[in-house]
């Protein structure tokens, strides 16, 4: 092979595992978000829908003429960690209502696409009023503007909702009219949008559709036919184990061999998974840890992390890093121990962390540095006690680190 056919095929491969590792932090790209990264996934859309089938048994949808591209990341377990989030404002997880809300939008944009914030208002009302179980839906009032707007900002922020020009002037003697909407919802309800039917419905990736579904239940929602349900095959075994072991290394922080099933141990265990788990790892351009507790895998540009640490931009974050030190070298601390440290950076480091500099700033800030490190697999709470786990061994607070404090 020549010089030339060599730097192509490296380039391929660079380009592949890049837009892998986009795929992974952004399940859905589009072109009005991201140009370049959609260019770059509907450049290379034939190899990366056969990679996350082989390694993860996920579907990969490109739409080059809609201009998005859509992994469906499916999981038997919940995940309350990445959850939606507000697009205006603070960020704000969605709490129930919001995604109420959010589903009722998308209901009704599915069966009139082109509508105005007025009249999906009212549609969304009508809805909610029909459905057994919904809260009646009051744009009146207040917090249920809030949160339809926020719905509403969700769906233009992911491109399945458009407006597609703004509301004629109304004349000088025009009278406020009756139902407008506008200050029902927080918009202007005369503009008109238009919604990506098909964007709409590939934003819910459960395998089996709600609708089928007789009665709430997750698990089936959740249910994959092709791994043979409760009674799979040797082959539906196995090719689950593999996807299933690979889906977590790439969502979660680090994956240890205690928390795995005897399948996926086994699976690991063998010649044939570990050498799928490093060719996994080499593709996307992960660097692999392989260590005796189990396994890491680090992205050295951080494409595919939606959440990072350390991070000394959230105060939570700076007092999990602060917090290791003593779990690492005292052992298992009580959760009252733990709030005591918290409670000396706060007196040493008066003018960080305004927000926990009260009378029960240290038990909050505790509080929210051990959901931290749990959601990073670095410690685990039993009871009233707090463990660290091998991967904070990697964290060291450096000796200068106190100016990382003072300055977040």
């Amino acid at each position: 092979m020549t010089g030339r056919a060599n730097q192509l095929v490296r380039a391929e491969k660079e380009e592949i595992a890049r837009a892998v590792r986009t795929l992974l932090g952004r399940p859905l790209v589009s072109r009005h978000a991201d140009p370049a990264a959609f260019d770059l996934i509907r450049k290379r859309r034939r190899p990366l829908v056969q990679w996350f089938d082989y390694f993860c048994g996920w579907r990969l949808v490109v739409e080059p003429g809609q201009g998005y591209a859509r992994l469906a990341k499916v999981s038997p377990r919940a995940d309350a960690t990445r959850p939606a989030r507000r697009t205006r404002g603070s960020g704000a997880p969605f709490d129930r209502r919001r995604y109420t809300l959010l589903c009722l939008c998308a209901a009704e944009l599915l069966a009139a696409p082109v509508t105005t914030v007025g009249l999906l208002a009212r549609r969304v009302a009508r809805a909610a009023a029909a459905e057994p179980g919904v809260p009646p839906f009051d744009p009146v009032r207040g917090e249920e503007r809030a949160a339809f707007a926020d719905a509403l900002a969700l769906l233009q922020h992911y491109g399945a909702l458009t407006a597609l020009h703004e509301p004629p002037a109304p004349a000088p003697d025009a009278g406020s009219g009756s139902g407008s909407g506008g200050e029902e919802t927080g918009q202007d309800a005369d503009m008109l949008y238009r919604a990506d039917t098909t964007l709409v419905t590939r934003l819910l990736t459960t395998p089996v559709p709600p609708s089928t579904l007789q009665a709430a239940d997750l698990a089936a929602l959740t249910a994959e036919p092709r791994y043979g349900g409760d009674e799979p095959n040797g082959t539906q075994r196995v090719l689950w184990a593999r996807h299933s072991l690979v889906r977590r290394l790439l969502d979660e922080p680090v994956v240890y061999h205690d928390d795995l099933t005897p399948d996926q141990y086994a699976y690991a265990a063998s010649p044939t998974g570990r050498r799928t788990i490093r060719r996994a790892a080499e593709e996307a351009g992960f660097v692999l840890e392989e260590r005796a507790e189990g396994f890491l895998l680090v992205d050295p540009d951080a494409t595919a992390t939606d959440s990072r640490f350390p991070d000394d931009g959230s105060p939570a974050k700076v007092a999990a890093l602060l917090l290791l030190d003593p779990l690492i070298t005292g052992g298992a601390l009580t959760t009252t121990r733990l709030a005591d440290e918290a409670a000396g950076l706060l007196r040493r480091f008066p003018r960080w962390a305004r927000s926990y500099q009260s009378q029960d700033g240290a038990a909050r800030l505790a509080a929210d540095a051990l959901e931290v490190l749990a959601r990073f697999g670095l410690a685990r709470r039993t009871g009233d006690r707090v463990t660290a786990l091998p991967a904070a061994a990697r964290y060291r607070v450096a000796p200068d680190h106190a100016d990382l404090v003072e300055d977040a």
